[in-house]
């Protein structure tokens, strides 16, 4: 397993990356699939924001979904501990959901899969831990303008530009992803702690957007293009 440690407007110091990467080991004794870690460090300058001046993400890439999680404080040592904490409940979580799916029976399955969409209650029978975890905002993180037709870390594709005459940046990012059920993408969803999913859904085979509403509720947003109106000379 290959374990990546990177900065952001700030400098890594060797104690650190010591300390993360002792600590990182102990992803591989529940995710056999993990190939990736990748930390990131992003400091935060303004005096305002001293308590959560830094911000640790971690990420772990392999075989199965990307599984994430950040979080912040005054310091680097502080802000990995509650992101690792944070990432091995994700781990462990993503563990038991593979072992207790395996032997939910297709009833149990196909209730399961309803009650995630917020059209059924969940059946008594399921196992507890196939519940969603609670979704939390998103801690964001602005992220400087990179360059015309790079690639981020994540191997996406990146293009910045901007409207003639206005001062609106536009800036595009291409992902490649396999189609997925929307069971899936709620899944994924929850492993990367974000409040929207972009997917396309394997069903349909239309690009889909995931959002959390509430409780145990889910939306999606399906675009199904239509014909282009042509006008008719008079």
């Amino acid at each position: 397993m290959e374990i990546v440690i990177a900065g952001r407007h700030t400098q890594i110091p060797e104690r650190f990356r010591e300390f993360a990467t002792a600590k990182l080991e102990k992803v591989a004794q529940y995710d056999s699939q993990a190939q990736l870690v990748q930390v990131e460090v992003v400091h935060e300058n303004n005096p305002r924001q001293a308590d959560t001046a830094e911000t640790v993400e971690i990420t772990v890439r392999g075989k199965g979904p990307v599984i994430r999680a950040e979080a912040s404080a005054g310091d680097i040592f502080s802000a990995f501990d509650v992101a690792m904490g944070k990432l091995m409940q994700q781990e462990r979580r993503a563990k038991d959901r593979r072992k207790s799916k395996h032997k939910m029976t297709r009833r149990q399955a196909q209730a399961f899969d309803q009650a995630m969409m917020g059209l059924a209650t969940p059946p008594a029978d399921a196992p507890a831990e196939l519940a969603p975890p609670p979704v939390v905002d998103a801690e964001l993180v602005d992220t400087p303008p990179s360059s015309v037709g790079s690639v981020d870390a994540n191997g996406d594709r990146i293009k910045e530009s901007t409207l003639a005459g206005s001062p609106v940046v536009i800036r595009e990012k291409v992902h490649q992803a396999e189609p997925m059920s929307v069971e899936q993408a709620i899944y994924e969803m929850e492993l990367v702690g974000h409040p929207f999913f972009l997917f396309v859904d394997s069903a349909s085979g239309l690009p889909s957007v995931l959002y959390h509403r509430h409780g145990w509720t889910y939306g999606v947003l399906r675009l199904e293009t239509i014909p282009a109106k042509t006008s008719v000379a008079s």
